[in-house]
């Protein structure tokens, strides 16, 4: 996975204090030519405010990229230019009041938050009861000395289980007013204590009022909304675990001497020979070299039928060897797997700022100024009023509560969270919450022929009756690409003995095929049209083309097998408004054989180029186009695209182009995603405008007094139910029908239609 980089999380743990610059560099991958990506773990992110801040501090340092905090994961991103050595992360992270280090997967563990929070909520909720007992007997009418009784013990009980219940949020908005900045937690722990500190006067006074029930009970509803956020979120961390768990931790590697030495996983490098036992994981990407088994690879293609594995096949990371022992040879880092990059795509499934997320964000930046002067000025207003200092206090903590933007924080990070594990369900992996909200405006798909609409696993045509040595050679070359057809070369050459000629140099040109240069001799593979010399000289129908100097040698036929599903993938997206067409680099043959068994509109020949300008030119007539692809050659159109999907069968670069990647092999992972998406975006727009509309009728009754400390808690922890009970029905959205029966383009056929 060269282009995506090594893994995020596989580093060893380095203490925060003493992160040295060779740590960072040691934890940090390279990203791109200059550009290094950090992760950090900041165990104490727990709403927008503090990843506003975050990002605000880490953006402004020197020679910073860009910086992207992930609430759920509690984990920081960082790219960063190489050339001037790693910014000081974890110093500036401490000044702005976040502890930090560098992340390992290893320590992502559970954190006791949630255990603490829900002992914290037993205790307001014990404590609220009994208070309200006590509250209910001042109620009815109790004499002045019974009621400062009561008012004395509901002191008793208020005040440990403030101290305890209560330091959940005090702890947080101390730790942000000592560092200069405000968050969610402050005006909550204000409105907490000013309740409880007024209740304290009022019975010290022996005061008819006190609001030690308001005070605790208001922790109490606070506690359940921070407690459902936090579920939510870890429950969108637990997918990620999962993943984690299915990665080796080490592997034996046969040594020059034949010896096996067992290496840590970070310590297998490409060309390693590893020995694999049944019932073990593989360590990492790899392909067979000896040996034969069956494989469990639920995890890459969600097929719940094992895989045969013979010499040559390829092997993912964190499948499972089920039957025999089998050699592999290392082809990728445990930093560049297949895995490592699920789990990469999953951690930042949540990290997308979106059109909608952006505007939750600016309004949730601007509460605690507004929601302050608010509280404040209903205080002046009701003193130069009524002059009542108790009953204008009252209401200024009511307004101090009932704002918080819980709602609105959670309107639509909450759906983005659900919408990533929806799809994650069905195969389909995520890699930008971003990505979920361009995926429901497209109206308009274009698919790629081989790979895509066909079956990642072409067949070579009449095999035997191609010369030998042709196909020895053709395979030599073949086996330096990942298309289709070079994987169909390598498969048919399999039992022959290997090519004699030795190639000096090979380079692969996206869209057209290889090159390889054998002292003075110059071999192609690929397009006929660019690998002959003379376009004219073209024998036959074949799709590939094996040529010395420009000069043909042997031409290539393959027979296609549509995906399952293909057909009715295309008729769901058809019925959803979405228009279709085939843009391929394919011959005009084969391309409109494939178009003609769906039923849409095609171009053939095309290059990768063209490819792009065709997404531009239905860009510029008012199309969002959605483009899916697997090749190398479909990378620059699926990075011109609005949005892109790929199958996890194709190139590197088209997977890390691409925005989502589906795993199973049926095609209907186009419009499952698309309808979710779509639903998404519904959810969305609803729970902004219950925010909205929650603060726009909650506030004004707020300030005119009509409100108590305690009802707006009520309504400010309702609120947020609401939201995260109404992003909870994305989960009812229709799944996928059962896969149809394939259908084979037979190779009679494409002969036939290139004729």
């Amino acid at each position: 996975m060269g282009c995506c980089g090594s893994g995020a999380g596989l580093t060893a743990t380095l203490p925060a204090a003493r992160a040295s610059n060779e740590e960072v560099l040691l934890a940090s991958r390279v990203v791109a030519d200059g550009i290094r990506q950090t992760d950090l773990a900041v165990p104490t992110i727990h709403c927008g405010a503090c990843v506003r801040t975050i990002e605000k501090a880490l953006g402004g340092l020197v020679g910073v990229e860009s910086a992207r905090a992930n609430l759920s994961a509690k984990r920081v991103t960082v790219r960063w230019q190489s050339n001037g050595g790693p910014p000081p992360f974890v110093e500036t992270l401490k000044r702005a009041g976040f502890e930090a280090h560098l992340f390992d997967v290893e320590s992502d563990k559970d954190d006791g938050a949630l255990s603490e929070l829900i002992r914290a909520l037993a205790v307001a909720g014990f404590a609220s009861s009994n208070v309200m007992l006590l509250s209910v007997s001042i109620w009815s009418g109790a004499e002045a000395e019974t009621r400062d009784l009561f008012h004395w013990l509901s002191m008793i009980i208020a005040l440990p289980a403030l101290a305890y219940s209560g330091r959940i949020f005090f702890r947080s908005g101390w730790r942000a007013l000592r560092h200069g900045r405000t968050n969610m937690d402050v005006p909550i722990s204000l409105g907490v204590l000013l309740a409880f500190g007024m209740s304290v006067y009022e019975t010290v006074q022996h005061g008819p009022h006190a609001y030690f029930d308001a005070a605790i009970s208001l922790l109490f509803f606070l506690l359940i909304g921070r407690t459902l956020d936090y579920m939510m979120r870890e429950r969108a961390r637990q997918a990620v675990r999962s993943l984690v768990r299915l990665a080796a931790r080490g592997a034996f590697v046969v040594q020059a001497d034949g010896t096996q030495v067992y290496l840590p996983v970070e310590e297998i490098v490409p060309g390693m020979s590893i020995t694999l036992g049944a019932g073990e994981r593989v360590p990492v990407d790899a392909t067979v070299s000896k040996g034969d088994s069956e494989l469990d690879v639920s995890l890459v293609s969600g097929e719940s039928v094992p895989l045969r594995a013979t010499v040559g096949a390829t092997v993912r990371a964190g499948t499972l060897n089920l039957t025999g022992p089998l050699t592999l040879v290392a082809t990728a880092k445990a930093s560049s797997s297949f895995l490592a990059e699920m789990i990469r795509m999953m951690e930042a499934a949540e990290q997308g700022r979106s059109g909608y997320r952006r505007i939750a964000d600016r309004a949730a930046a601007l509460y605690a100024p507004v929601v302050h002067v608010a509280a404040f000025l209903t205080f002046i207003g009701w003193m130069v009023a009524t002059g009542d200092l108790h009953n204008a206090i009252t209401i200024a903590i009511a307004v101090l509560i009932i704002t918080c933007p819980c709602a609105l924080g959670l309107a639509v990070p909450i759906v983005q969270v659900i919408a990533a594990q929806r799809l994650f369900k069905n195969g389909i992996m995520v890699k930008d919450g971003s990505s979920i909200e361009r995926l429901a405006e497209i109206d308009a798909v274009i698919f790629d022929k081989t790979g895509t609409l066909t079956s990642a696993a072409p067949r070579l045509v009449s095999a035997e009756h191609i010369d030998s040595a042709s196909l020895k050679l053709a395979a030599a070359l073949a086996l330096h690409s990942r298309h289709p057809y070079s994987q169909a070369l390598v498969e048919a050459a399999a039992g022959l003995t290997p090519s004699p000629v030795v190639f000096d140099d090979i380079t692969e040109q996206a869209g057209f095929g290889l090159q390889a240069k054998a002292g003075a001799k110059v071999y192609r593979l690929g397009k006929p049209s660019w690998a002959l010399a003379s376009p004219e000289s073209i024998v036959g129908a074949a799709s590939v083309a094996l040529t010395q100097n420009g000069q043909w040698m042997t031409g290539f036929c393959f027979e296609d097998k549509l995906r399952t599903d293909a057909a009715v993938t295309v008729a769901k997206l058809q019925q959803s408004g979405v228009r279709v067409e085939i843009v391929s680099g394919d011959r005009k043959g084969p391309v409109g054989l494939v178009a003609a068994a769906l039923g849409v509109p095609y171009r053939s020949g095309v290059t990768p180029n063209e490819k792009v300008a065709r997404i531009k030119s239905l860009s510029a007539a008012g199309h969002k186009v959605l483009m899916v692809g697997d090749g190398l050659n479909d990378a620059p159109a699926l990075g011109a695209a609005h949005t892109s999907m790929a199958p996890a069968s194709a190139s590197d670069v088209g997977r890390c182009a691409a925005d989502f990647v589906f795993l199973r092999q049926s095609l209907l992972a186009v419009p499952l995603a698309v309808s979710v998406a779509r639903e998404a975006r519904r959810l969305i727009r609803q729970n902004m405008a219950l925010a909205v509309a929650y603060n726009v009728v909650a506030v004004p009754i707020a300030i005119m007094g009509l409100v108590t400390p305690l009802i707006a808690a009520i309504a400010m922890s309702g609120s947020s139910i609401l939201v995260v009970a109404n992003a909870l029905r994305l989960k009812g959205v229709e799944g996928s029908p059962a896969s149809a029966a394939p259908n084979t383009i037979s190779a009679a056929a494409i002969l036939e239609a290139a004729e």
